[in-house]
């Protein structure tokens, strides 16, 4: 008894045997940001739902082998999971905890859990003796041995030779010196170590999560094994710590090779409740997607500092098992599952855990000597956090996490990461198959993923690809979404830009109207890793100073560099000029972004757009030292609206003379400067290739030169010259007109005169030099001209057919309304002309019955016009229109047969030209475009329109009457405020009419007293009417359409297109805009099928 008195006070006195610490929850010294919840995101940026578990059947592969299951791996690693998972529903109930409690047997084994057969049946591989342990008065010496499927601990060295033959027996006491060897902690609850009187515990080799070196400094040399069992949900670490480094790294090498090669022998799959946690987690994370979810079980390390620790210390670093999840867009830590905690209602930041986008991975390293590996994550702007971490499939992990790196990014050549790993796992890396064009190369992919890397709402970013353009496909951004926002913000820019870096699908990158201003006042000096270094082709870029360039400089200058099919980049009206804290104004960005790329041929971009931007010197000098390389091989550089003053606009004339073998187009509109013809004319004389001249709205020296030779313009194949706002001389107009009876002025498609000061007779003049056989195929502009001067000579050219198949010439102002009804007679003989626009035009009163005579004869026997334009005006300013006699010119239309496209908007036309229109539809069979909006039509006079439908399958759009909408609801409310009296309201007869839809020519009604909630009813009963009208008239248009595509496709209007419509930024990206809304001069082929230029997410009718 005293014996035993002696022992157990013994027991109390001497110090705990350490550490074998449980694996808490308790977060690391620095822990990493979370990643709040993110909307569901998706290609057409509207969000997809993501799969909610149903049933277990996917996890069949994922369950032990005594399920009978098949393991997912495809490759002996069982500690990843990837591959389909349809479903991960458990068996439980939603309330119920995903794990299960269990008091069984932890990782680390007692003699009695494990049979002397089992453990004595395997391989002995290494063994040695640990430090003396106990009580000053019974020490003992225990010894450790590594079999292929074991680490086992036995009391003495002579217990491991009775087992194990190869292991030599101990000469009775321990050997001197042995103990300064190797020093045995490990964490786990104590009384796992003592349960045995035989006093051997071991550790399954199939438990082993990662075994790697602490980093702690002399005088150890310390050996961490992290070892986890699925069945008990228990985890927990053993520390070996060893005063000799050969020693160390023996043991280190032994273990860690022994471990490998028991996993690759035996599948370990993951058990199901540990799946569906995980799974679920990732879930509510909006990240889950079973074709790309891989799981692993990894150690997080403790960052530890550098200097000496004691033994007290190092048992005080602790180091947690979690399993890393890879998921669509980001990389997870999910802490192991509590028992009393479930996961279906706890989110991933609640946890202690951490989600990091792949998109903002900045560093990989693999260490060679042990399991440990380091991920670095860096978002924009800001320090990178670090991830230290180590698992026995560290190779497994790197391969499948630049995998998906490289599924979000294919496009990239090089990865904007650094890839320390050993050179033998780069050959494990699977090809990026090729991406299919009707997905934009994966652009929405990529983009999506960098939203969700930034925590950016993806519905808020608009575009639209543009397939009819030259240089298509576009891709053209659009105004942002939301209500509030004005523009976009750097982070927004930074994943559009980054996006569409390496993209080979796009030709054109067009952000017009886009404000880079925020992108332009910060610089990125946490890192450098998407700084463009290297072409795609993988020269250097020899540039000084790029990483202290501001990010748009770096982001324009990466687009340039790093695809070959880029051509042509559209900067209009996105800077704006705001002086710096320092009082000086920087240049753009823009021209030292890409014109010293253009210099050095370091890029194909060759189109630069800068109209609207304000250039200062420091920008002129980037052009002027591009454009001089002749081996630049510029094509276009437009300066329109960029403030140019006379040195500016010289300065950029004469370098882009030096581009005379590959220039294309020049465009100086809307600058102060004054051009000086005959000093231009040396510059233009070496130009050879134009095809565009823009030199609208700008001024030039006095004198009575020609702007241009007519040398010059032979030398040139021009197609398209803009000198509209501009003052055109006597001598100017003569070399129109010489240059216009050479045949080589046949190329030419577009022809801007606007508010040029031209008379009817310089008109005519060009319109019979123009005039040979057959009608030549240009779009002749003459707006806000003077033409009632020389108006004769005028009407005798249009009535002889001597105009282009295109003319352009409204906004006309007609002092004497005989002169435009001698015009229209003219165009009622005129058989050369398709397209006419004689919108806005301006007369002093109504149009008379005379007018209104000739509009009608020209209406019902012109049989060669295809497009008209009669569109009146009606602003706060002005208003033109022909007055209500239109209504009955517009009745010509039922004799006409080759009319397909209408505009009388604007004029006023009300519930006549209502019922003048329906007669209309009723009888024309050729008619396809109608747009009669801003008529002041009421609900009565859209139905009467719409039921007209009924009997038209030709008409292919119709107006949608928004404008006429908004106006009657706000006159009725004008009128119910007007005639309120007291608690009730004398409601006019128009109210009453347009609820009943009675004709207006019944008697009038007696007048009835409604009370407030009446009125609100009658005012929801109106609006449900209209919108039920529109939903007949596009039933109606869509039958029209499905007509059309079963007849095939008819022959094109070849209409010079209208410029597209931006939807303004507070537009929803879910509208859907008609055809004939968007360009209503669109070839009528496309009407039926769609245009080219769609908007994302949107779908036509």
């Amino acid at each position: 008894m005293s014996d035993k008195r002696r022992r157990r006070s013994m027991n109390i006195l001497r110090p705990p045997l350490a550490p074998l610490t449980p694996i808490t929850d308790e977060p690391p010294e620095s822990p990493p940001a979370t990643l709040k919840k993110r909307q569901p995101t998706s290609a057409d940026q509207s969000g997809s739902p993501v799969s909610t578990p149903t049933s277990p059947s996917a996890l069949e592969r994922l369950m032990p082998k005594n399920r009978q299951r098949t393991s997912l791996q495809r490759s002996p690693r069982p500690s990843s999971l990837f591959g389909s998972l349809r479903s991960l529903s458990s068996k439980h109930d939603e309330n119920e905890e995903l794990t299960k409690s269990a008091s069984s047997p932890s990782s680390v084994r007692s003699f009695a859990q494990s049979s002397v057969p089992d453990l004595a049946a395997g391989l002995l591989i290494h063994h040695g003796p640990l430090p003396e342990v106990g009580p000053m008065f019974r020490r003992r010496c225990p010894y450790l041995v590594l079999t292929d499927a074991h680490v086992i601990q036995f009391k003495s060295q002579n217990r491991a030779s009775e087992m194990f033959p190869g292991v030599p027996a101990a000469d009775g006491q321990p050997r001197a010196g042995m103990s300064r060897h190797s020093r045995l902690s490990s964490g786990s609850s104590n009384h796992e170590f003592q349960g045995s009187s035989d006093g051997i515990q071991s550790i399954p080799l199939l438990h082993v999560v990662a075994v790697h070196k602490l980093e702690d400094g002399e005088p150890y040399f310390s050996i961490e094994i992290a070892h986890f069992n699925d069945d008990t949900n228990h985890a927990s670490t053993m520390t070996l710590q060893i005063h000799d480094p050969q020693e160390s790294d023996t043991w280190l090498t032994a273990i860690r090779s022994a471990a490998s090669k028991a996993r690759s022998m035996t599948s370990v799959p993951f058990s199901q409740d540990l799946v569906e946690y995980v799974a679920r987690i990732l879930e509510q994370e909006q990240d889950y997607e079973p074709q790309h979810f891989h799981m692993f079980k990894v150690v997080q390390r403790a960052n530890k500092s550098g200097k000496r620790l004691s033994s007290d210390d190092l048992t005080k670093l602790t180091s947690k098992i979690c399993i890393l999840a890879i998921g669509m867009y980001k990389v997870h830590i999910v802490p192991l599952p509590k028992k009393t905690k479930s996961a279906s209602s706890t989110s991933l930041s609640d946890m202690n855990g951490a989600s990091f986008g792949i998109m903002n991975l900045s560093s990989v390293n693999l260490q060679t000597f042990d399991d440990s590996f380091q991920l670095w994550f860096r978002q924009p702007f800001k320090p990178s956090s670090t991830l230290y971490l180590a698992a026995l499939c560290v190779n497994e992990i790197a391969v499948w996490l630049r995998q998906a790196a490289e599924f979000l990014r294919p496009e990239w050549t090089d990865v904007p990461f650094t890839w320390i790993v050993p050179e033998a796992l780069n050959d494990e890396l699977l090809p990026v198959p090729a991406e299919d064009e009707q997905d934009n190369r994966a652009f929405d992919r990529t983009l999506t993923a960098y939203c969700a890397a930034y925590g950016i709402d993806t519905s808020t970013i608009r575009y639209k690809v543009n397939y009819s353009c030259e240089d298509a496909p576009s891709f053209e951004l659009l105004p942002i979404s939301g209500a509030g926002r004005l523009r976009y913000n750097s982070i927004e820019l930074l994943a559009i830009l980054r996006a569409l870096r390496y993209n080979e699908f796009f030709t054109t990158i067009c952000l017009s109207q886009t404000p880079l201003d925020p992108l332009h006042e910060v610089c990125d000096d946490y890192g450098w890793e998407h700084t463009p270094w290297t072409t795609r082709s993988g020269e250097v870029i020899d540039i000084a100073n790029q990483h202290k360039a501001s990010a748009l400089i770096q982001e324009i200058r990466a687009l340039a560099v790093k695809s070959k099919r880029l051509r042509r980049m559209d900067f209009s009206d996105c800077m704006s000029r705001r002086a710096s804290s320092s009082g000086k104004t920087p240049g753009c960005g823009i021209c030292e972004a890409l014109f010293p790329m253009c210099a050095k041929q370091y890029t194909n971009v060759d189109w630069i757009i800068l109209n609207g931007i304000t250039l200062l010197d420091v920008d002129i000098d980037y052009i002027y030292a591009a454009a001089i390389e002749k081996y630049a091989h510029l094509r276009a550089i437009e300066v329109s609206k960029c403030g140019l003053a006379d040195r500016s606009f010289q300065a950029i004339l004469q370098a882009l003379s030096h581009q005379g073998a590959t220039l294309e187009c020049i465009n100086f509109s809307s600058n102060t400067a004054r051009i000086e013809p005959l000093s231009m004319r040396e510059y233009l004389n070496e130009l050879k290739y134009i095809r565009t001249v823009e030199f609208s709205n700008t001024y030039r020296t006095s004198g009575p030169e020609p702007l241009f030779e007519l040398t010059t313009l032979l030398s040139w194949r021009l197609a398209s010259l803009d000198l509209s706002r501009s003052s055109v001389n006597a001598e100017t107009l003569r070399v129109l007109a010489d240059y216009f009876k050479d045949p080589q002025s046949r190329v030419l498609r577009h022809l801007w005169l606007e508010q040029c000061g031209l008379n009817g007779a310089n008109v005519a003049d060009l319109l019979q030099a123009m005039a040979l056989p057959p009608t030549r195929e240009l779009h002749f502009h003459v707006d806000e001209n003077h033409l009632e001067y020389g108006h004769d000579r005028l009407i005798e050219a249009v009535s002889q057919s001597l105009t282009p198949l295109y003319m352009t010439m409204g906004m006309l102002d007609y002092k004497d309304e005989n002169n435009f009804r001698l015009l229209v007679q003219a165009w009622t003989q005129n058989t050369s002309t398709r397209y006419l626009d004689m919108s806005k035009v301006s007369l002093p009163f109504e149009a008379s019955t005379e007018t209104i005579a000739a509009l009608e004869s020209m209406l019902g026997n012109n049989q060669t016009l295809e497009s008209l334009n009669i569109a009146g005006e009606q602003t706060h300013i002005e208003v033109t229109n022909f007055g209500s006699g239109l209504s009955k010119a517009l009745t010509g239309l039922q004799r006409n047969q080759t009319l397909k496209l209408l505009h009388v908007e604007h004029q006023r036309l009300g519930m006549p030209g209502a019922n003048a229109l329906a007669s209309i539809l009723e009888e024309n069979k050729t008619l396809l475009h109608l747009h009669c909006a801003g008529n002041g039509f009421t609900l009565q006079a859209f139905m009467v329109i719409v039921r007209s439908l009924a009997s038209n399958k030709t008409l292919l759009y119709l107006s949608s009457m928004d404008e006429d909408r908004i106006a009657a609801i706000r006159k009725i409310d004008q009128e119910i405020d007007s005639a309120r009296e007291g608690g009730v309201t004398k409601v006019k007869r128009t109210i009453e009419s347009a609820i009943s839809s009675r004709s207006s020519e019944l008697p009038p009604a007696p007048k009835k007293q409604y009370s407030d909630k009446e009125l609100k009813g009658m005012k929801e009963a109106i609006s449900a009417s209209w919108e039920f009208e529109i939903g007949v008239m596009q039933r109606y248009l869509a039958r029209n359409n499905s007509y059309l595509s079963k007849k095939g496709a008819h022959k094109p209007l070849a209409l010079r297109p209208a410029p597209p419509v931006v939807p303004s930024a507070d537009s929803s990206s879910n509208d859907v805009t008609p055809v004939g809304e968007q360009d209503p001069q669109l070839e009528i082929a496309k009407l039926g099928g769609g245009g080219a230029g769609v908007e994302k997410g949107n779908e036509r009718l």
